[in-house]
């Protein structure tokens, strides 16, 4: 069984954050891992494309539309808000982007994927309790999206060579707090682990 607590069933669902054209290589917010870990995510879809959800983080089309900091946040980096950014930006890299449908798109405008409830309503809605978790960044919107998933209760694990972020301290760092802190309601794996007790 490796580092799962028990098998993985039709509860689940693999939840991949943002791997989108906005943070590859050569986009404006380049996370540099991206292609490293793409071959391993794109392992994980192919083994249940129709129990994947992509999300997308979506920018504002100008920053006077986001609220509170984040118009601040947005005024900084106005070249990835819509009104300056090609749309093309947005998508899914390629391969991931062959993949839907069967796999679904989830689109936030914010670093957790459950701000706003629609994610969990729309998981509830299909009785999912397991959460397998890949994507970018480790520690912003990955983070964000963890700590929501513990909130609310779900099983979470995460796979940790299917991460990527830009940098290698904060993404080390947090893989230990998970184990050490989190450790009764997070689990650490590998593809490999997870796709062996995965049972979609």
């Amino acid at each position: 069984m490796g580092a799962l607590k028990g098998d993985i069933g039709s509860s689940a669902v693999h939840l991949c954050i943002d791997m989108q054209r906005l943070f590859a290589v050569d986009g404006p917010w380049p996370t540099a891992w991206m292609s490293r870990v793409l071959p391993v995510v794109v392992h994980i879809v192919e083994h249940a494309a129709p129990r994947t959800v992509f999300t997308r983080f979506i920018p504002p089309q100008v920053p006077e539309q986001a609220g509170g900091k984040w118009r601040d946040y947005f005024a900084k980096w106005r070249e990835v808000t819509q009104m300056t950014m090609a749309t093309e930006r947005l998508e899914l890299v390629t391969p991931l982007d062959r993949f839907v449908p069967p796999a679904r798109t989830f689109d936030k405008s914010v670093y957790s994927a459950f701000a706003g409830g629609a994610l969990h309503a729309l998981l509830r809605s299909a009785e999912i309790d397991t959460l397998i978790i890949t994507g970018a960044e480790t520690d912003v919107c990955v983070l964000s999206t963890i700590l929501s998933a513990v909130d609310i209760g779900y099983r979470i694990i995460v796979v940790k060579d299917a991460l990527c972020s830009s940098s290698d301290l904060s993404h080390d760092a947090l893989l230990s707090l998970y184990a050490t802190r989190f450790d009764l309601q997070i689990e650490l794996a590998t593809a490999d682990e997870v796709l062996e007790c995965w049972r979609p």
